[in-house]
């Protein structure tokens, strides 16, 4: 009996419109995810900066949800979500980038010079003006650091929602596990490895692109 290669390259080439397909499907639920997480994440942030007695209750919840393993997570959501809801994928993705995500808005926060506050402060600057433009802006390599973390994790766990019937690269490893079929794991395992790699690069650049002067202090 002739035997099989290890990758079938024909078979790529006859569904690289689905690749496409599962691809997108991938990029949009880990956009998705990570920015709800961060407009939950931000205002939860700034008031854990602000009032120092919410920071404490806020990591331990969102620590907690971090912890629970994924799998575990999206069974305590399918009875209220749905047990193939793009909405169970979402709420299971978006939990985990809550404490990531918080902790780094926080910390960039409080690395925000005492002196230039009280620059801002003996200009005239109100509360809310010096968090739009003084510490936000000065947060933003923290802040941007989390957001790397959140979204590379993210894609990484967007595989395992393909036991939802919404994992879009996941679908190629789970068809390939289930069929015993190489080349269909290897497919869904090497592009989102490949995805993770490119769009942490991307998010470097648009760091560096937006925060030049911690560039130029670091040089």
């Amino acid at each position: 009996m002739k035997e099989q290669p290890f990758i079938r390259w024909d078979w790529i080439a006859d569904h690289t419109d689905e690749i496409w397909a599962r691809l997108l499907e991938h990029v949009q639920l880990t956009a998705l995810a990570v920015g709800i997480g961060l407009l939950i994440s931000l205002p939860l942030a700034v008031l854990a900066y602000r009032r120092r007695v919410f920071y404490p209750p806020l990591t331990w919840v969102t620590g907690i949800l971090y912890t629970i393993p994924s799998l575990a997570l999206f069974a305590i959501l399918v009875p209220y979500t749905g047990a193939t809801s793009r909405t169970t994928a979402e709420i299971g993705l978006v939990s985990y980038t809550l404490l990531i995500l918080i902790r780094n808005i926080v910390a960039g926060l409080d690395g925000v010079a005492a002196d230039v506050k009280e620059a801002a402060r003996g200009m005239g600057y109100s509360p809310n003006q010096l968090l739009l433009r003084v510490e936000i802006p000065l947060a933003l390599p923290a802040i941007a650091a989390g957001i790397r973390i959140a979204t590379v994790t993210t894609i990484g766990l967007v595989t395992i929602t393909a036991l939802l019937g919404q994992g879009g690269l996941g679908y190629f490893i789970l068809l390939g596990l289930n069929r015993v079929f190489t080349t269909a794991t290897m497919l869904g395992a090497v592009l989102s490895a490949l995805l993770a790699i490119l769009v942490d690069r991307l998010l470097i650049l648009a760091e560096q692109r937006l925060t030049p002067w911690s560039r130029a202090r670091a040089a």
